[in-house]
């Protein structure tokens, strides 16, 4: 199954006054992540933009399990959920590394669009990136 792996660590700004990670970093997280899969297949986020390619977040999901806190290191898995001409769904596991805690697991939706952001059928207009895109996804499954 191809998975990438984001590690890192939470940094002061990160949390709250509670002394968790804040909510509203976990898609930052998400993104980091996503663009880590996407280099694991052999292309750069910013390679596909310049094919015309972009990929505009059309819906976030995110559950919250445990917390994350400051100096904690964490690893993003992310996987393809699922991959159409038109849209691509990740998904995505944060963990605390080294005890392997569950911290949050979550899903962003995206469709392919052009510059102008009109959605297109990836595997007509760019029919490499949907080549590259599907058997990633066939191997997350």
């Amino acid at each position: 199954m191809l998975k990438s792996e984001t590690s890192f660590v939470v940094r002061y700004a990160e949390t709250d006054q509670m002394g968790i990670v804040h909510h509203s970093n976990y898609p930052i997280w998400f993104e980091a992540g996503r663009t880590d899969f996407i280099k694991t297949m052999g292309m750069t986020y910013s390679q596909m933009e310049a094919q015309g390619i972009l990929l505009p977040l059309i819906e976030l999901k995110c559950s919250f399990k445990s917390a994350a806190r400051y100096e904690d290191e964490v690893v993003i898995v992310t996987s393809i959920k699922q991959f159409t001409y038109t849209r691509i769904v990740f998904y995505y596991e944060v963990y605390r590394k080294g005890s392997g805690t569950l911290l949050a697991m979550g899903e962003t939706s995206h469709a392919w669009t052009t510059r102008e952001l009109k959605p297109v059928n990836l595997k007509k207009h760019s029919p490499e990136i949907y080549q590259l895109l599907y058997m990633a996804y066939e191997q997350s499954q």
